[in-house]
């Protein structure tokens, strides 16, 4: 896992997550785009220059006032162009984000200002909540901070607990871990991504791993394949036969 200092922008890596504690950012990604680890920009220069991008510069000045030295982002913290450590990372995210000490998430289209639980506010129709890979990042951690486009504190998963429940149809007792995410049914599971997009068609599948416990190699470039693969995965794993009724929908659609 590599983590960056936020004191010193420099990389560090750790062989198993539990050594330090660190916090970490759910968002969505900017159209434009993110700097990534090839970026020459990144760990090579101090945390105040703005070759780093905004994004990153105040993600560290976040987890620094929270009292965490360290930080994984997933833009800058993977390095994308090894098929095997993007594997590695895509099937060990759900435990990174289970076991960070705080995440928070930014939420770039909402305001600080505004009231959020008005039925037409930007925070019950933020993108944040229809892309693949948040569904992991808003059950996984126990401690999840949500934060305007400017960084101002919105919430906490176990403040908004009932308003995430109405936006994303899962039951509070997950959100707010009373019971195991993993001890609701597979078709139960598979709905609360139902309406979720995302970019590449494999991770509609690659990003539901964790929520299964699943491992398995990304393939990128299989397409629709991989979907089936995460089924045949559940099934050896778990006899829930909510999976054949969630498959037959999914035909139907």
């Amino acid at each position: 896992m590599r983590l960056i200092d936020t004191e010193t922008g420099q990389f560090r890596v750790v062989i198993n997550h539990f050594q330090v504690p660190y916090a970490i950012i759910s968002h969505t990604w900017d159209p434009q785009g993110e700097q990534s680890y090839q970026d020459p920009s990144i760990s090579r220069t101090v945390l105040s220059d703005t070759r780093l991008s905004k994004k990153l510069r105040e993600a560290c000045a976040l987890c620094r006032e929270g009292g965490y030295r360290y930080l994984w982002f997933d833009a800058c913290c993977i390095d994308k162009t090894s098929s095997s450590e993007l594997s590695e990372a895509i099937n060990s995210m759900y435990l990174w984000y289970q076991h960070s000490a705080m995440c928070f998430a930014l939420l770039s289209d909402v305001s600080g200002i505004e009231d959020i639980c008005a039925p037409d506010s930007d925070f019950r129709q933020s993108k944040w909540f229809t892309r693949g890979w948040t569904l992991q990042e808003l059950l996984a951690p126990n401690l999840l901070i949500f934060v305007s486009w400017d960084w101002q504190f919105i919430g906490t998963k176990g403040t908004l607990g009932t308003l995430l429940s109405e936006i994303t149809q899962i039951d509070p007792e997950y959100l707010r871990h009373i019971s195991d995410v993993r001890s609701a049914s597979v078709a139960q599971r598979m709905s609360w991504a139902a309406f979720r997009t995302t970019t590449r068609e494999e991770d509609e599948a690659y990003c539901l791993l964790g929520l299964f416990g699943i491992n398995m190699p990304t393939l990128y470039g299989e397409g629709r394949h991989a979907f089936i693969r995460l089924q045949e995965e559940i099934l050896k794993q778990q006899y829930d036969q909510s999976i054949f009724a969630w498959s037959v929908l999914s035909l139907l659609e």
